[in-house]
């Protein structure tokens, strides 16, 4: 079985952003990616494994977490240019259309970003996850306009879904400096 699955827990307090992270790791066989604070006093765990360990760790994580949990999902099948985008590894050469979805929370955001990635043909430039943006997220991306008007739309329905979309924009044709701005 393949180990493409993530979950993930945004907590508003870090010591019990601590405290799911035993949680998750004990229940079941998988692999932190990511456990950190995170803007603005927040907390963000993410795991990687297989479709049903990974549910049963954010099961668990949840649980531990109690009261403060903000957000968290499990994506089954995620998207290969998901990692790449999060680590900002990424690369680039030219700008066609430029999109930017940015959402209140991490989780919302990188559901965001799958969705816009399985739903048009675009490339993920980089989703950036809380650190100095007062909490908030964003994910930019590439491709041509009408690529990246439907995959800016995809994801900002999931995100809007919580009611998290902060804002949307697509920028048909951006000034190549844009791009020094994202590397």
């Amino acid at each position: 079985m393949a180990n493409n699955s993530i979950g993930l827990i945004e907590l508003s307090s870090i010591a019990a952003g601590f405290q799911a992270s035993d949680a998750m790791l004990k229940a079941a066989a998988v692999d932190m990616i990511l456990a950190r604070s995170i803007c603005s006093g927040k907390y963000m765990v993410m795991v990687r494994g297989e479709v049903g360990a990974v549910q049963a760790a954010v099961s668990a994580g949840v649980s531990a977490g109690h009261f403060s949990v903000i957000d968290s999902f499990v994506i089954p099948n995620l998207h290969e240019s998901v990692f790449p985008a999060i680590a900002c590894a990424t690369k680039i050469e030219a700008l066609e259309a430029l999109g930017i979805v940015e959402s209140f929370s991490v989780a919302s955001l990188i559901e965001g970003a799958d969705a816009a990635v399985k739903a048009a043909n675009v490339q993920l430039i980089e989703i950036r996850l809380a650190m100095a943006l007062g909490g908030k997220a964003f994910v930019t991306m590439t491709g041509n306009v009408a690529a990246v008007e439907a995959a800016v739309d995809a994801a900002a329905q999931v995100v809007g879904q919580k009611g998290l979309l902060v804002n949307k924009v697509v920028i048909p044709r951006p000034r190549p400096e844009l791009l020094n701005e994202m590397i």
